[in-house]
């Protein structure tokens, strides 16, 4: 790791690529007039860093992103207040990027009959700039990529140029703050929020970076609340003190009472656009715990990571380009998929695949593609040359049971659980 990648890594936390981390030094000794990267480092001052750290965390989110989490919560709220009418409910939305993912958690419970004296949303994100322009409200047509635009005419109203400005009904429920999770002062916020979501985050954390993380959050939420991630977290979080929620493809969480962990349920797959796979260097998908092999499974949606997604898409590498720039093919690939960017995405993994044809993740990452946009055949292809190539690769495994199920082939959805169920318990043991 370079002193340039320390330096990021200790500001941020995040776990970044060489490639990324030297575009952005090279951006800002520009701006700065920097002689050399050296100079530019010994320079460096609390304001020069903020100014560093916004071209590396770069936020692709947009409205009603992944909803079940959004139907999850809305549950969660009306039972709680059933018991308690009076109850304020909090709810921490961390990164909020641009502020998408908060404000459609208040538009989500508006339009749920929720009163607005009976909820809060706290917005945090590491960047001064996404905060000042969640505040601000306005968006443009990219944050609207829902199929259903209904919200939009019901919440929003014209800014002209073709952008939109979140009603001050919906603005005034959501509070927006600059902050780092790995910084909390939680002596007056433990066991705060009711609701907590953290989605795709942790993916662009190394192990130690990612338990820290999931600390705080655990200790941010309220022991009976919910905690809602990217699908390719929830084994992450299911290692430290949690367990799945048994909503399907909401990808929620609960803090986990009981001593040891259950056999695997959800391959709460990868991140690709539904969710994309996140990048090697910061991916630890073991597997979360879960009910008993026999309970189906629920498919993971393959839309996008979730909200607040952090992006740093790598040039597509040359023929004969070496190993680290193969494996930022990759990288590259999940991050363009969990944007929507499918062609694009599968080209950084046909490009991987020329250079590395035994690549079992880039396989993987193909049969992603393809369920995602309707190819179940080809998607099976895929996944069955993954596991050929990697026997162990539980993802592969779990996705492959799951179309087994959808074809109603029990036999062989069975085996293949069982299959999974017993590489699962070897990663845990190891």
């Amino acid at each position: 790791m370079t002193p340039a990648q320390s330096l990021l890594r200790a500001a941020t936390g995040l776990n970044l690529s060489k490639a990324v981390v030297d575009r952005a030094i090279k951006n800002r000794m520009e701006q700065t007039a920097a002689a050399d990267a050296e100079a530019y480092l010994r320079q460096m001052t609390p304001e020069e860093m903020t100014a560093l750290v916004e071209l590396v965390v770069v936020p692709e989110s947009w409205f009603y992103r992944d909803p079940q989490a959004f139907a999850a919560m809305t549950e969660f709220v009306r039972a709680r207040l059933g018991t308690e009418p009076g109850r304020l409910l909090r709810i921490l939305s961390i990164p909020c990027a641009g502020g998408e993912e908060p404000y459609t958690i208040a538009m989500v419970l508006t339009d749920a009959g929720i009163p607005a004296a009976n909820f809060m949303v706290d917005a945090f994100d590491i960047s001064p700039t996404c905060v000042a322009r969640a505040k601000s409200g306005i968006y443009g047509r990219n944050a609207f990529r829902a199929q259903d635009l209904a919200f939009r005419d019901l919440h929003f109203t014209s800014a002209g140029d073709g952008d939109y400005r979140v009603n001050d009904s919906i603005r005034q429920q959501v509070r927006f703050k600059q902050g780092n999770l790995l910084e909390f002062d939680l002596s007056a916020r433990t066991g705060y929020y009711d609701v907590v979501f953290c989605r795709n985050l942790l993916i662009y954390f190394d192990k130690p970076t990612t338990k820290a993380a999931i600390g705080k959050l655990r200790a941010l939420l309220a022991d009976d609340g919910q905690l809602f991630a990217g699908y390719a977290e929830v084994p992450s979080f299911c290692q430290h003190g949690f367990t799945p929620l048994s909503y399907n493809q909401a990808f929620g969480l609960l803090k986990d009472s009981a001593a040891p962990a259950k056999l695997p349920r959800v391959p709460h797959a990868p991140r690709v656009p539904a969710k994309a796979p996140p990048p090697p260097a910061a991916r630890s998908i073991a597997s979360p715990p879960s009910l008993p092999t026999t309970t189906p499974l629920p498919l993971p949606p393959l839309r996008s990571r979730a909200p607040a997604t952090r992006q740093a898409v790598t040039p597509t590498a040359a023929p004969g380009a070496p190993p680290a720039a193969a494996a930022d093919l990759l990288a590259a690939a999940r991050r363009l998929a969990d944007l929507g960017d499918v062609k694009a995405a599968e080209k950084h993994c046909r490009d991987h695949l020329a250079q590395h044809p035994e690549s079992a993740e880039a396989y993987f990452i193909l049969g992603l593609l393809n369920e995602l946009t309707n190819k179940p055949k080809m998607a099976e292809d895929y996944w069955k040359r993954c596991i050929y190539l990697q026997p162990d690769h539980y993802e592969a495994l779990c996705h492959l049971a799951l179309l087994a199920e959808a074809n109603n082939d029990a036999s062989g959805a069975a085996a293949l659980k069982a299959r999974a169920a017993r590489i699962y318990k070897r990663q845990q043991a190891s």
